[in-house]
């Protein structure tokens, strides 16, 4: 049996570029979508958030008008129920250890920008397992939580490496628009990491060596599908 590290924001609200909060949390699709995958595919999944704090649903990824189809969000809300206790109470990043993982996967929502992006324990985690060539998925904003990986000597994990994320075309017509304090794709590249895109709101996934990543929610599959054969190989 494969065993999975599911690192899940525990942001409810990102500060936006004029001062207010934007609700936010995980995103319902990439969650659900990439957790039903991996577990089917067999897989033991254990949900790591900062500090092992309940994780929040981002009210938006649950909005009909949003999401566009009222029955993909009844779905969504039938398989969190379903995996409530495990999201209930998550691991705490600082209790997880790399080695006892055989991948890492990131789903995204704005969540986080707010913290994943600077978590220390997530950082040293990412380093661990990168290192050791585990694989580690992130989709959407997920990528973000890249950023926590800076090395001692200020050096960036990940730069050089290929990926995509939810690029800044999306993030400024579907996202938080021109109210968006940072935006992760410009902020990845300009740590060095070589950032692609395909076209936007498509699926869209980059795979270099133990790095799997995806664009957007509807990339959420994918990813999943990519993490389940890399682990096959």
């Amino acid at each position: 049996m494969t065993h999975i590290l599911m690192v899940v924001s525990a942001a409810d609200s990102l500060e936006l570029a004029d001062g207010t909060q934007h609700p936010t949390g995980f995103w319902a699709e990439e969650l659900v979508v990439a957790h039903h995958a991996l577990k089917a595919s067999g897989a033991d999944i254990t949900i790591a958030t900062p500090g092992g704090k309940k994780p929040t649903v981002d009210p938006g990824s649950l909005n009909p008008e949003i999401v566009g189809e009222v029955e993909k969000v009844r779905e969504f809300e039938r398989y969190l129920t379903e995996i409530a206790a495990e999201l209930e109470a998550p691991a705490a990043l600082s209790a997880v250890h790399a080695a006892d993982f055989d991948a890492v996967v990131l789903p995204g929502g704005h969540g986080p920008m707010a913290d994943l992006a600077t978590d220390s324990d997530l950082g040293a985690l990412l380093i661990a397992a990168n290192n050791a060539g585990t694989i580690i998925a992130p989709f959407c904003h997920g990528p973000a939580g890249l950023l926590s990986a800076t090395a001692k000597d200020g050096s960036f994990a990940f730069a050089d490496r290929q990926l995509t994320v939810f690029t800044d075309e999306e993030e400024l017509t579907g996202g938080t628009g021109k109210n968006t304090p940072w935006l992760v794709a410009t902020t990845l590249a300009e740590r060095g990491a070589i950032v692609k895109a395909g076209p936007a709101w498509s699926s869209y996934v980059v795979r270099d060596g133990n790095l799997i990543s995806g664009q957007n929610p509807q990339s959420s599959e994918a990813v999943a599908a990519a993490v389940v054969a890399a682990l096959a190989e």
